[in-house]
């Protein structure tokens, strides 16, 4: 079962995450394999793996809703899940999470109202107003969100998330089918987050490209972190050009490393 050993909030230089042990099983299936890592604050830290590797896991168990986690994974200085840590994180979901039957104006008031009822109608719309400008949506404020095209309602769910101002923003490939110029904006502001407001960003994608984009890099393959650092140090470990071809190589050597356990029982 999970480790609630954490009861007090860790220093603010401790980092935003810290996994040991960790593990998700899901039916006959074991889905995170004993990962041990961490998620320094401030920074952008990409998660990046091929599809069906596990990235949604491990951000659900982070954000407290994945079901059958065992292992020690603290969040903000509290164990995931904690109820003080649901106003402190912003996630994004690979569907977009609005309303069709409300305006832009109407999604981002609703949830407003549910992630801080204690705070006045006028500081909710000043809110409002302000992830709007965020994701430069204020001149499709009043359009209806299932009007929308697919990359504008992500950007809505992107601004439900920042309502707010969250210490830590958990992304689960936001940028998948957006056009280039779209991924780029968006990026400009994950890097404008980051740097104006301290914010934390964990960001899924499976696109290797924008590796190069990250602060610090998980590299992710069958439910186990293939490496923790930054583009930079794996290009130099792995004596490889880019990102992916540090990727590549990486799964060559855990996928030899494996055979050669294998022929030695």
């Amino acid at each position: 079962m999970m480790n609630y050993s954490s009861a007090r909030s860790d220093p603010p230089a401790s980092p935003a995450v810290r996994a040991e042990a960790l593990n998700v099983v899901r039916g006959p299936r074991q889905v995170l394999r004993d990962l041990g890592f961490t998620v320094p604050r401030g920074q952008i830290t990409g998660l990046l793996g091929p599809s069906g590797c596990g990235k949604s896991t491990l951000m659900r168990a982070i954000v407290g809703t994945q079901a059958k986690v065992t292992g020690t994974l603290d969040v903000l200085g509290r164990p995931a899940g904690h109820p003080s840590l649901r106003t402190r994180i912003g996630y994004v979901t690979q569907a977009p999470s609005v309303y069709d039957d409300l305006t832009v104006r109407q999604n981002l008031a609703y949830f407003a109202a549910i992630l801080d009822p204690g705070h006045t109608a006028a500081d909710r719309r000043q809110d409002v107003d302000r992830v709007l400008a965020d994701v430069d949506l204020t001149s499709h404020a009043d359009a209806l969100a299932g009007n929308l095209s697919g990359g504008q309602r992500s950007r809505v769910s992107l601004a439900v998330a920042l309502l707010g101002t969250p210490e830590l923003l958990v992304l689960d490939e936001p940028t998948v089918g957006l056009d280039p110029v779209l991924r780029r904006d968006l990026w400009q502001l994950f890097h404008d987050i980051a740097a104006s407001r301290g914010a934390t960003l964990l960001i899924s994608s499976h696109v290797m490209d924008e590796a190069e984009r990250c602060h610090r890099l998980l590299l992710m393959r069958e439910g186990r972190i293939l490496a923790d650092d930054t583009p930079d140090a794996l290009r130099t470990r792995t004596h490889s050009e880019t990102v992916e071809e540090a990727f590549l190589h990486l799964v060559d050597e855990a996928t030899a490393a494996a055979g050669a356990k294998e022929t030695t029982r």
